[in-house]
């Protein structure tokens, strides 16, 4: 699994991109098909976007954003937000497949 950490008008610290790279290794729990996630942090006016965007195999994406003025709950943020998309995600393919007895008048 790769992370890439970018940002657009503004410089990334050493620990705010180890925090980034930690939440992002994280995701790694929830679904082991994960390709590769990109993290890019955007100085706004008001504060500090951070989008988490997640590629996994079969061309399923998974992305988050959260804005606010402090990067480090933003990067919290987008990792809860992931972890709830992907949880259903696996949720929805755990569920998919049914005994089909119950269809037929069979218990």
């Amino acid at each position: 699994m790769e992370v890439t950490i970018s940002s657009r008008h503004m410089d990334v610290t050493e620990p705010l991109r180890s925090h980034a790279e930690q939440k992002a290794t994280k995701l790694s729990r929830f679904y082991d098909r994960i390709e590769n996630i990109e993290v890019v942090f955007d100085a706004k006016k008001d504060g500090i976007r951070v989008e988490m965007i997640v590629s996994a195999e079969h061309r399923n994406m998974f992305v988050a954003h959260c804005d606010g003025a402090d990067a480090y709950a933003s990067v919290d943020g987008c990792y809860a937000k992931l972890e709830r998309q992907i949880s259903e995600h696996k949720a929805m393919f755990r569920n998919r497949k049914h005994s089909g007895d119950e269809k037929h008048g069979k218990k």
